[in-house]
């Protein structure tokens, strides 16, 4: 891939693990989906960012929440807003997705203490995480979280729905109580299953979710079940989502630096060049830039000339 495309990255992750908690990351016992992932038990930081994607033109990046200390996620968001701020007016991350667990009592708090940082953009409460612990939990089935979910439009904040496609009969129904929440379905919409069965089941959830206009999609997140993919493999999975959300509703991201267990950032973005070759110049920018800095309010003013 060239350097002169305009890359906003729509999902990518920091941590420094002096300075804060992550007990996937810090040796506690944490179900996870990423296998072996004792390499990412190092700081990763803007610099090590900024190095990843080289001479390629990324001029702004989402944060979305790196599984922080859940009993205290507000001091991730402060954590990234200090860290924008070192490099300001361009710093990295321009926009932050944050955590809150809509189930907890003071979680109208934690959203206030998140929103008094300026990037502050948006909530991922990853929905599969307990789904196969021994107490299995679904928060899309607690009435409490699916009530406290509608503080989202209060706060002016989107939702990174990240899921299983055995809950999506249930995201439907609260996808349909929140017309006014933007959602955005990670990693493709998790199609981690290589059968044929699951695959007709994912390809039905792709298109009842797409009936929504208030629903784009992230294509990223490919490594941790295809660690071998490239342009030619994800198409039966890339042919599904364009048809369901178009380029109008769908944007690309690197979920670095976990994607780098499998390829270089370079490799990521190469990937996404050619599979989007015959796309248009205007849809192009649509998925590489445009839409993530839509959808996530990044202001593009001094970061480049857009």
């Amino acid at each position: 891939m060239g350097t002169g495309r305009k890359i906003v990255d729509a999902h990518f992750h920091l941590w420094n693990l002096d300075e804060n908690y992550y007990p996937w990351l810090s040796g506690a016992d944490r179900t996870t989906l990423v296998k072996n992932f004792s390499s990412l038990r190092t700081n990763y930081l803007v610099s090590d960012f900024r190095r990843d994607f080289g001479d390629l033109n990324v001029i702004a990046g989402v944060h979305i929440q790196a599984e922080h200390d859940h009993a205290d996620p507000v001091r991730e968001t402060r954590w990234l807003q200090r860290v924008a701020d070192e490099t300001a007016p361009c710093g990295f991350p321009q926009a932050i997705v944050a955590d809150a667990d809509f189930a907890n009592n003071d979680v109208e708090t934690v959203l206030e203490g998140h929103c008094a940082f300026r990037n502050m953009r948006g909530i991922r409460h990853v929905l599969h995480r307990m789904l196969n612990a021994p107490l299995p939990y679904d928060p899309l089935k607690n009435p409490v979280w699916r009530r406290n979910f509608s503080l989202l439009k209060k706060f002016h904040l989107s939702f990174d729905m990240q899921l299983f496609w055995q809950q999506a009969e249930d995201a439907v129904s609260l996808i349909h109580a929140n017309p006014d929440v933007q959602i955005v379905l990670d990693h493709a919409a998790m199609p981690i299953w290589d059968d044929a069965e699951n695959m007709t089941c994912w390809r039905r959830m792709l298109r009842r979710y797409a009936e929504f206009p208030n629903v784009a999609i992230k294509i990223s997140g490919f490594g941790t079940p295809y660690p071998n993919w490239n342009a030619r493999s994800i198409d039966p999975i890339l042919s599904e989502v364009m048809a369901a959300f178009t380029p109008q509703r769908c944007m690309l991201a690197s979920n670095f630096p976990v994607e780098g267990l499998a390829k270089s950032y370079a490799e990521v973005w190469g990937n996404y060049a050619e599979y989007f070759s015959a796309y248009s110049d205007d849809e192009q920018d649509l998925l590489f830039w445009r839409n993530a800095a839509q959808i996530y309010r990044i202001d593009l003013k001094g970061l480049d000339n857009v």
